[in-house]
């Protein structure tokens, strides 16, 4: 696992419980620990893709990447997209009416340094 913080913190890792561990908690925003370990974890298929939400008991957010369900270079950049676009609607307050390309385009450029570092 590796981790990266930047105004968010960036988590990558191979195994998607790895983000319970993480922060030391066995519930994550409606998601279980047990559940994940229980779960049939494969390239195609997993508990966690992807997730993006408040660092647990602070005001911060956070993206993880499983890098498993990177099987080739469209699922990598669509998964980090995906979850750099939530992180941006966030930021921007979901204010898509008045702030729609800068969050396009801050989502895009997040994903392309994200991209660089997986």
């Amino acid at each position: 696992m590796r981790v990266y913080d930047f105004t968010y913190q960036l988590i990558i890792s191979d195994n998607p419980c790895d983000i319970f561990n993480h922060f030391g908690v066995n519930q994550l925003h409606g998601l279980s620990l047990k559940d994940c370990q229980a779960y049939n974890n494969t390239k195609e298929d997993a508990y966690i893709a992807g997730l993006c939400n408040l660092i647990p008991n602070t005001n911060k957010m956070f993206i993880f990447l499983n890098t498993s369900r990177m099987n080739n270079c469209k699922e990598k950049m669509a998964l980090i997209f995906h979850e750099a676009m939530h992180l941006s609607l966030e930021i921007h307050n979901h204010d898509v009416n008045e702030k729609e390309e800068e969050i396009i385009s801050w989502a895009e450029a997040e994903a392309n340094k994200i991209f660089d570092l997986i």
